[in-house]
């Protein structure tokens, strides 16, 4: 936006400089009259160009500078996304800028500024970049532009663009990059593995003819009769299957990894995720919980189905509440009939918290495929990490094996139930759980 909401004067710190050396010119005029001369000619001199410099940066009409703050419709969380600033000067003179731009409330910075030397005619473009770490509306204020003439006794004030509101949506930047490097078969780049694929898929895509490193067990010995000449069964990956992520919104998941909870890191996996089964030609469907279900996304595979998850996604908050397996257990045996893949994504601080959900993820892993997704404890890692040089610190260390411990033990538990799962930072999250979804689908198992 371009439009001018305000129009002020201020003196700059050279005015007050000259006004002092004035003064002090005129208080020596009682020690001889050559003093008392010299001061009113510098009195004299000072006010003309106060009023030649007033001329300069007011007397021209509006659009003599104009400024612009260019940000998209919506921001990536956890991303940095770009605010681009134009300045543009049509005065006739070279003029000196401040530009002090109000940020949304969130990011806590009050102190931005830049500086500019802009010729007439001339347009400069500035760019930084805004990291935002928490979902919802994000308000900017003015675009606050002082401006000097070359004499640089007066500022004058312009503001733009002034009450913009920018909506963060979850990591939509992260999901296409990933998008783009799945599409171009490039995913190991950012850390997702190859999986060794065990046998063949069992769904039959096409015949084709043979061609150098093909599998010679998927020749077709009825079709190279018929062609005279070496033809294959070519397969693909099963379609259509449902992979479901589901958001835990209790209370530990409102723990803080460098500035964002852990339920915006699950937020923003499960969006990739589901953009990833998408192009894996699976459905993807989201439900949300704490102690009762709060939000249902069916599982499907159209142009719509990210837009409807990124909207549910948008909103979602934690309560503090205690999560209630009982309640997602009973909701997806009513709303899903279909086996389908369940990606939870929830924290476990102790072996007991694990244990009390488990007769309730048992019995959803005997009608689904359950891959339960929590987080370390890097600080704890950290505390492990370190040496001991007192008692103190000894007796510290030891409770923070414990803790770690405890949760390799979870890990262990789960898998005795027949239940996948994944320990992971929360800055890996993204790519183990997508690593996990390639491993299985490739294993057959969904």
């Amino acid at each position: 936006m371009s439009i001018r909401i305000r129009n002020h004067a201020y003196f700059s710190p050279l005015f007050y400089y000259a006004m002092a050396a004035v003064i002090f010119l005129l208080a020596l005029g009682q020690f001889g009259a050559m003093f008392f001369q010299l001061g009113l000619m510098a009195l004299g001199c000072f006010i003309l160009l106060i009023i030649i410099e007033c001329l300069l940066l007011f007397i021209k009409p509006k659009n003599s500078f104009v400024a612009n703050r260019k940000v998209d419709e919506r921001f990536s969380n956890g991303d940095n996304n770009s605010v681009s600033l134009s300045l543009s000067n049509n005065f006739p003179f070279p003029v000196t800028v401040k530009v002090i731009d109000e940020l949304p409330i969130q990011f806590q910075q009050r102190d931005f500024k830049m500086s500019h030397s802009i010729k007439s005619g001339e347009t400069v473009t500035n760019e930084y970049q805004l990291r935002p770490v928490e979902r919802g509306e994000y308000w900017f204020g003015a675009l606050n532009i002082f401006v000097k003439s070359p004499l640089r006794l007066i500022e004058r004030r312009l503001q733009y663009a002034k009450n913009e509101m920018v909506k963060v949506y979850p990591a939509f930047k992260e999901m296409r990059q990933f998008e783009m490097l799945a599409i171009s078969n490039r995913l190991t780049e950012v850390g997702i593995k190859k999986i060794r694929r065990i046998g063949h898929q069992m769904e039959f895509d096409q015949i084709r003819e043979y061609t150098k490193g093909d599998d010679y067990r998927t020749i077709n010995w009825k079709a190279t009769a018929r062609k005279s000449s070496l033809m294959v069964n070519q397969y693909q990956d099963e379609k259509s299957q449902q992979v479901i992520s589901i958001v835990d919104l209790g209370r530990t998941m409102k723990m803080p990894f460098e500035g964002m909870t852990l339920l915006d890191y699950a937020i923003n996996s499960s969006l990739v995720l589901s953009k990833i089964a998408m192009l894996k030609q699976d459905k993807a469907g989201l439900i949300t919980f704490n102690n009762e279900v709060r939000t249902i996304v069916p599982p499907q595979r159209n142009s719509k189905q990210m837009q409807i998850i990124m909207e549910a996604l948008y909103n979602q908050t934690t309560q503090f509440e205690e999560q209630s397996i009982q309640a997602l257990y009973t909701t997806l045996r009513r709303k899903v009939h279909q086996r389908s893949l369940l990606v939870i994504y929830t924290n476990y601080e102790s072996l007991s918290a694990a244990k009390r959900q488990l007769p309730m993820l048992q019995k959803l892993a005997n009608d689904h495929m359950v891959v339960v997704v929590f987080f370390e404890n890097t600080e704890l890692k950290t505390l492990t990490n370190s040496k001991a040089s007192d008692i103190e610190g000894i007796y510290v260390k030891t409770i923070a094996e414990k803790f770690a411990y405890d949760k390799k033990r979870i890990v262990l538990e789960l898998e005795r139930y027949g239940i996948h799962s994944v320990l992971t930072p929360p800055e890996d999250l993204t790519v183990e759980t997508i690593n996990k979804y390639l491993e299985l689908k490739a294993r057959g198992y969904i």
